[in-house]
């Protein structure tokens, strides 16, 4: 028993232990290539911070209406943000979830219950092994009208938790994107430990509950 308590915590790491940061320039600029190509005049955007962010992301992934869900870095209080930095703490940026979504498919208030099914909005600083401010909750709004459903929405959410809900509000300042490794990192690495230990049950827990949504039906 000892054994397995000791191999099941080794994979229950944090994912900030996870990546290659090398070559992150040149993955940063084909990130930046690939989304891009995302046609924005057709979309409205979503962004959300719900720990790390390879789980928040590929739990919006499998969403039918979501053309794109990419994963950055929000909230900071410099000018530039990438991993190292917001990893060590030396800002105050949030791992985040860029959602392009359309809106004649989904809107904006699904993505909020989804966004609240897919982590814990209970937990102060932290989701699961993930500790700091960088995998707080909160969500960026872009406009008035975002404000005021996710008002409602953590409003009309509040009772079914036993703790309050202490996911923040503000209005979104800027989005960078993260580094290309950290993108569909689900999909690229189903068997990481992290994925199948972390990840996985609250993207099944999602596709659970929003069956009716997923791209698969």
């Amino acid at each position: 028993m000892k054994i397995l308590a000791l191999v099941a915590g080794f994979f229950l790491f944090s994912c900030q232990t996870q990546g290659n940061e090398s070559n992150r320039t040149a993955d940063l600029a084909k990130s930046k290539s690939e989304v891009a190509e995302i046609d924005y005049q057709k979309l409205d955007t979503a962004t959300f911070a719900g720990g790390c962010f390879w789980c928040v992301e590929a739990s919006f992934e499998q969403i039918r209406g979501v053309v794109e869900a990419v994963s950055g870095y929000s909230g900071g209080n410099k000018s530039t943000a990438d991993y190292r930095m917001v990893s060590s703490g030396s800002t105050t940026h949030a791992e985040a979830v860029q959602v392009y979504y359309d809106p004649a498919i989904i809107d904006y208030e699904t993505l909020l219950e989804i966004f609240f099914t897919a982590h814990d909005p209970t937990q102060l600083n932290r989701q699961g092994p993930d500790v700091g401010a960088q995998y707080r909750s909160e969500i960026f709004y872009h406009n008035e009208s975002q404000k005021q459903l996710a008002e409602a929405k953590m409003k009309e959410l509040e009772p079914d938790f036993s703790r309050p809900i202490v996911t923040r509000l503000s209005k979104l300042d800027a989005f960078y994107l993260a580094e290309d490794y950290h993108q569909d990192y689900e999909e690229k690495h189903p068997n990481n430990g992290y994925i199948v230990n972390v990840s996985r049950p609250k993207i099944e827990k999602v596709a659970k509950k929003f069956k009716d949504f997923l791209k698969s039906n």
